[in-house]
């Protein structure tokens, strides 16, 4: 029976381009597990978009003395530009600056302050003297109370990834002229997260099944307490607050940022023509899955099923699989001093699949991982060219050109031969449940251990050697071998798109790979096989040096 999967993928910033960390913190784990669903033939709607009011934009337009929305519009046109060439599936990639995002947050506001869990209170805000204006928190730095981080913002530290707010940070200084700023009363809304405390501490006693690191940070911070937080602030960018007397301020970009998958949610049906067509996600057995980075754990674990709690009637997470960081030659990546791997630029010079598959196997899941040129280089050739490139490519050719370009037919199967296909089989098996429980690392070693398993059935059947005594017994070793190129096809697709819809072709099979559905699609006796081409292309030593030479030097388009 297929179940309907909501699949909720963190906004970025629309104020810089994407880089790895992006993609292996939250977007291809997302994509590979709305690929796998599909597969299975499950419903499934996979939905994010830009954030474009974040100050993080505000800050670039001024940097650039442009307005905030050419800056949204720049990098939006990227971000859908990267998703299509990545092979990152959204079924809706929205911004949060659409209208109806605008009348959705609206609603959860009204509904969350009639309730008395949303309140108006006096506060103080940092004021800069020197630059005459109030300033969100984005604007603001200095050192993390908790974990003393001197880079800390005004409303999250990076380093151990609390929620803050400005008035929390020590050596406090605004980060456009490095004055300390001074707090002045302002009037705002304040979320009344304390209320959820004991409901949100029962509600994660049952989440046994996220990530051990995920439950046990969301944990701790649980049983440090919970406060209250201002969710509007005096900017002129944003939501507009629907309330009469705050015209000059806007909701807050945490509190409205995360009803974007709602919104967004509703946004797609209504361009499917059925208006109530998201229901089926949010409510009664529909499980949501949120994939986010590290950094963002306490606003899916915390903040967005307290206002869920509060608003009633529509699902909280069943899971944040939420992945760690991902380092660059063995450094902390910084988009400030250019030490990442821009994935505009990756596009521009590689195929996308190597890419999947080097941040598939290394995925960082419940640790950082590292990416470096070097190991980028070994995993391709050695691993996606020679092991698994190598076995399709050496199969389909001699079945090209020994058996009239069609698929052999298979005589009497023996121990060897039939304990492969039961590999084939327990493989797919085995990889469907890790994908399911969002084990992705290890659900690709599988299936690379299963091509490299084929490799070694072909080099004990011979079948180049054998076809000239015993045609018979080469025909079997490459049907076997084929139907075997059929399973890896099948599972290594969530991970692997592109090369996978192309060897779904190489076999003889029509149409998409997803019509296949998630099983051994045996191939027939007589089935054409096109002329076979390399899955993938192996690439020169001299790459390591030169994208190295890269790294930390100054990107074209900053300002």
């Amino acid at each position: 029976m297929s179940e309907h999967i909501l699949i909720a993928v963190a906004w970025p910033y629309a104020n810089g381009s994407l880089h790895l960390g992006h993609i292996a913190g939250a977007y291809l784990p997302a994509d590979i597990f709305a690929r796998y669903h599909r597969l299975k033939g499950d419903e499934v709607l996979m939905v994010s978009g830009s954030d474009q009011h974040g100050t993080p934009i505000t800050l670039r337009a001024e940097q650039e003395n442009k307005s905030p929305q050419e800056i949204v519009s720049r990098y939006h046109q990227e971000f859908l530009d990267c998703w299509e060439r990545l092979g990152i599936s959204f079924d809706l990639f929205t911004t949060t600056g659409t209208p109806n995002h605008t009348q959705v947050a609206h609603d959860i506001f009204l509904r969350l302050l009639n309730k008395g869990y949303i309140y108006k209170d006096a506060m103080p805000q940092a004021y800069c003297p020197q630059c005459q204006r109030f300033l969100p928190d984005r604007y603001l730095e200095g050192t993390c109370p908790y974990c003393h981080f001197p880079e800390a913002r005004g409303d999250q530290c990076d380093e151990c990834g609390r929620t803050l707010n400005p008035s929390d940070l020590l050596d406090l200084r605004c980060r456009l002229c490095s004055a300390t700023p001074r707090f002045e009363v302002s009037e705002h809304f304040f979320l009344r997260l304390s209320a959820f405390e004991d409901r949100l501490k029962s509600w994660l006693r049952g989440q046994a099944h996220w990530r051990q690191n995920v439950l046990n940070f969301t944990l701790g911070i649980l049983e440090g307490g919970l406060k209250d937080r201002a969710i509007t602030r005096d900017i002129e960018w944003g939501v507009a607050v629907p309330q009469p007397g705050f015209e000059g301020k806007r909701i807050y970009v945490w509190f409205e940022a995360v009803i974007g998958y709602l919104s967004a949610s509703k946004e797609w049906a209504t361009l499917r023509g059925d208006a109530a067509a998201w229901q089926p996600f949010w409510r009664n057995e529909a499980r949501s899955f949120y994939f986010i980075g590290k950094d963002n754990i306490p606003f899916h674990t915390l903040i967005w099923p307290a206002m869920l709690m509060g608003y009633e009637s529509l699902n909280l997470p069943y899971d944040v699989p939420a992945n760690e960081f991902l380092t660059i030659e063995g450094r902390r990546l910084s988009t400030s001093r250019n030490w990442a791997v821009w994935l505009p630029e990756y596009l521009r010079r590689y195929e996308p699949d190597p890419l999947r598959y080097f941040l598939s196997v290394s995925m960082p899941e419940t640790g950082d991982a590292d990416f470096s040129w070097r190991e980028f280089l070994r995993r391709n050739n050695d691993e996606l060219v020679a092991t698994y490139g190598n076995l399709a490519h050496r199969v389909l050719t001699f079945a090209h050109r020994n058996f009239a370009g069609v698929v052999p037919a298979s005589g009497e199967l023996d121990s060897q031969d039939q304990g492969l296909l039961h590999k084939a089989q327990t493989t797919l098996g085995s990889v469907d449940k890790l994908l399911y429980h969002c084990h992705f690392k290890e659900g690709i070693r599988a299936a690379m251990s299963l091509a490299q398993e084929a490799n070694r059935y072909l080099d004990d059947k011979a079948p180049w050697k054998t076809i000239k005594q015993n045609s018979q017994a080469a025909a079997t070793a490459i049907y076997v071998a084929l139907s075997l190129l059929s399973a890896l096809k099948t599972i290594l697709y969530p991970f692997l798109p592109f090369s996978s819809q192309k060897l779904h072709n190489f076999l003889g099979f029509d149409g998409k790979i997803e019509a296949a559905g998630w099983g051994l699609q045996l191939p027939l006796s007589g089935q054409k096989l096109p002329a076979p081409q390399p899955l993938f292309d192996k690439l020169d030593e001299s790459i390591v040096a030169e994208e190295t030479s890269r790294l930390g030097c100054k990107k074209l388009d900053e300002p």
